[in-house]
């Protein structure tokens, strides 16, 4: 039995496959996978039911297996929006680069073959989704 707090097999095993600048997206309850992916992305889909789990979730279990060096989300048209992206501030490093994209920059930054992972969730959060980019262990 696995004692991380990441034990999906599929996400880890996708993980493992990853390299410096593989990207992994945590997709919100809303955005559509089949049709702003390729075919050769590897698609894991944990949306049980509306809500679960929160992109914020699946963040926590992604940062205790992995490092990642970059994140980005879509620019929200209003600050009210802004508060999911708080929540992620907290579980990622202070010193992680972040990025706030024109949403059809950011499609095309999902649709691009360095993205390895697409990690469907129940978020009904607006705005909730989170691109990252692995970064490299420094010793």
């Amino acid at each position: 039995m696995l004692t991380s707090k990441l034990l999906n097999p599929e996400i880890i095993g996708t993980l493992a496959s990853c390299g410096h600048f593989s990207r992994v997206l945590i997709a919100d309850g809303n955005f559509p996978v089949a049709t702003m992916s390729l075919p050769t992305t590897k698609k894991v889909f944990l949306n049980l039911m509306p809500g679960v789990p929160t992109v914020t979730q699946v963040l926590e279990a992604l940062v205790s297996a992995a490092v990642f060096q970059s994140a980005a989300v879509v620019a929200p048209p209003e600050d009210q929006f802004r508060a999911v992206h708080a929540e992620y501030r907290t579980l990622l490093p202070a010193d992680i680069q972040w990025e706030e994209k024109e949403r059809w920059a950011f499609y095309g930054d999902v649709k691009s073959t360095d993205t390895a992972l697409i990690i469907a969730t129940g978020d009904t959060r607006r705005f909730a989704n989170l691109l990252l980019t692995v970064g490299v262990v420094k010793k």
